[in-house]
């Protein structure tokens, strides 16, 4: 062959392998190997569902300039599958443009797409429909349920695949399944089938790994091999030990912190968790110090708008505050932290960190006091909220059973005896999930509420109009059992009678609500109830200007009690100041109008002050507990 030839197939050789790009498991120096190289990552979790799109990048650029070379990423099956078979990726659900922000940064990306993730995150990301099969088994190797698991897959992995890491992108590694270890199932069959799925999606090359808390007992069922085993845990005081576990079923290979606690979330009722600036430094100084890969979790919580929040279960039902703040490193609305910079001092001792200033905290206002005024008590407009004719059934169904899954459902019968003295209104195998108001002829007798309060006494005549708007507080989201059915779930009994013939009502409030009511529905009429001074649950709403370029603030309610509230149709969340500790809703700027009046509307369940009126603040209260947890 021609020198020359010769010469020039050698050149584009180099030239070929020079450009390949690789991400793998170096086992013989426990390291991973990036284009060669040994690497190690310092991440920190973000997730794009609790930040609003228009500050993507923004909390992105901020982890960046803290030093992070990656992030990590879940991705919730139920926000991006509603329904079986409907599939979202648009708009503050359009995973691809946050990736894809996430490169123009300079982040690679550690994905962990579930299918079940956790996170706090209502059923953790499993959509609730798979619980209209009232026998499946989750996280198995169910047919249904791995049905329905592939049929989700085919969706989301393919749309993943270019952004591999290997194929130009930025996904250094996928995680499969998620703290499996921690789930009573132990179904390897599950793990080798999903094992499978991936590979067949995203090819043999990409890095597959599985997370599991730190003890041989998590490790056993969560691993398999063919996954790299990882772990998690918070700042302990010996990093030795804390990774034993690891170092037991991967011998060789990098040592890697998948979560590593820089706070912790928060349940309505109890007291608002924090962990020391310093701390968590010295933990992951330890880390990096023996050259362990480390992830933060979080880096920014962010916020649960809507419905979404989870809840756990320990021993009692404790459902998650709208607010997951999580003490992180960038607060619930993207501000730099103490933390964050005890942080980026310990990177710099390790990694190069990049010159320039840190990006600033988002502009606060605060727009002051905004009356509210009195539309309407709820039962008067079912008219309104709930268009359809309601499902008639003897015994009482849940939500999953009439394909609602989130928000509120009215329940109503007939009171089948006289009650001329208070008599318990009971749900007396705990049915009701989460929290059901009663009221007697539109009259609000008190709240049953799952685990604390199973019984509320009333008085009435037989035949007198019994109602129980039930909310649904947020699925169990870690644990044993994500089964975890809404609405009245067991029958209901007023004295020794069970009640039976329920007409059940499903209510569409947040589309109403989006689509301009109720100040666009001019035909509204609640009459008046003689002689009662009824107030809940009863909407509200008020209007208010924002001067010049609309800005974060924060909404606090004083003397409301439990409600959920909307801005301009965004549903920003649960709020429960008469328990707290959250007691300021964040609202971010992106939802305000610069020109319009900007309107609120709320949905008061419990009882409403004298004075109805919101406070726009330009600091956040999220330490405020009123009433302890009742454990």
């Amino acid at each position: 062959m021609d020198w020359k030839l010769q010469l020039l197939l050698l050149h584009f050789f180099l030239s070929f392998t020079a450009s390949e790009k690789t991400f793998e498991i170096d086992f013989n120096n426990n390291c991973f190997r990036k284009d060669g190289q040994c690497f190690r990552y310092v991440s920190g979790s973000i997730h794009y569902f609790r930040v609003p799109p228009e500050y993507w990048k923004d909390r992105l650029l901020k982890m960046y300039m803290t030093g992070l070379n990656a992030i990590q990423v879940y991705v919730p099956w139920n926000y991006h599958e509603p329904q079986p078979g409907v599939y979202n990726f648009e708009g503050d659900r359009n995973i691809e443009i946050f990736l894809d922000l996430a490169a123009d940064v300079g982040l690679l990306v550690i994905l962990r797409p579930g299918p079940y993730i956790c996170a706090e995150w209502d059923m953790g990301g499993l959509p609730a429909w798979l619980l209209q099969n009232q026998n499946i088994i989750l996280r198995s190797s169910d047919s249904d349920y791995l049905r329905a698991v592939d049929s989700w897959l085919s969706q989301l992995l393919p749309r993943m695949k270019p952004r591999l890491y290997q194929n130009g992108g930025n996904i250094i590694s996928v995680q499969v399944e998620n703290e499996y270890g921690s789930y009573f199932a132990c179904d390897y069959n599950y793990m080798r089938h999903l094992y499978k799925l991936f590979r067949n999606f995203l090819g043999d090359q990409v890095v597959l790994f599985t997370t599991d808390g730190n003890s041989d007992k998590e490790l056993k069922c969560g691993t398999l091999q063919g996954l790299y085993a990882t772990v998690d845990f918070g700042p302990v005081p010996n990093i030795t030990q804390a990774f034993a576990a690891q170092r037991h079923f991967e011998p060789k290979g990098p040592l890697v912190n998948s979560e590593y606690y820089t706070g912790w979330l928060d349940y309505w009722g109890s007291n608002h968790s924090t962990s020391s600036p310093e701390k968590v430094a010295q933990g992951l100084y330890d880390m990096l110090e023996i050259g362990a890969n480390v992830n933060m979790y979080m880096f920014e919580g962010g916020t649960n708008f809507g419905y979404w929040s989870g809840a756990d279960y320990k021993n009692k039902y404790l459902p998650v505050t709208t607010s997951y703040d999580y003490d992180a490193p960038l607060s619930e609305a993207g501000d730099p932290t103490d933390k964050l910079f005890s942080i980026r001092s310990v990177i710099s001792k390790f990694l190069d960190v990049p010159h320039g200033p840190m990006p600033p905290a988002t502009p606060k206002f605060a727009y002051g006091l905004v009356p509210l005024k009195k539309i309407g008590e709820l039962i008067d407009c079912l008219d309104d909220l709930s268009p359809y004719p309601p499902v008639k059934t003897p015994y009482p169904l849940s939500f999953e059973d009439i394909k609602q899954y989130f928000g509120f459902m009215l329940y109503r019968t007939r009171l089948p005896i006289d009650a001329w003295n208070p008599t318990p209104l009971m749900s007396s195998l705990n049915g009701v999930h989460d929290l059901g108001y009663v009221l007697v002829n539109g009259v609000y007798k008190g709240t049953l509420e799952r685990d604390s309060v199973l019984m509320v006494s009333v008085t009435g005549r037989k035949g007198d109009q019994l109602d129980i708007l039930v909310e649904n507080m947020g699925r169990i989201n870690f644990g044993e059992s994500f089964n975890d059915f809404k609405g009245l779930v067991d029958n209901i009994t007023l004295g020794s009678y069970i009640l039976n013939n329920w007409e059940m009502y499903s209510l569409n409030i947040d589309t109403l609500i989006s689509a301009g009511w109720p100040e666009k529905w001019q035909h509204m009429r609640h009459p008046k109830k003689k002689g009662v001074n009824s107030t809940v649950p009863a909407f509200y709403s008020g209007t208010f200007l924002v001067p010049g370029f609309p800005r974060d603030t924060y909404l606090k309610l004083p003397g409301w009690s439990k409600g959920q509230l909307w801005i301009n149709g965004f549903n920003l969340g649960r709020y429960w100041s008469s328990r707290g500790p959250q007691k300021t809703l964040f609202v971010p700027g992106t939802i305000l109008d610069a020109i319009l009046p900007n309107n609120i509307t709320i949905l008061e369940l419990q009882g409403a002050p004298k004075e109805t009126y919101g406070l726009f603040l330009e600091r956040p209260i999220l330490n405020d507990t009123v009433q302890e947890d009742r454990g």
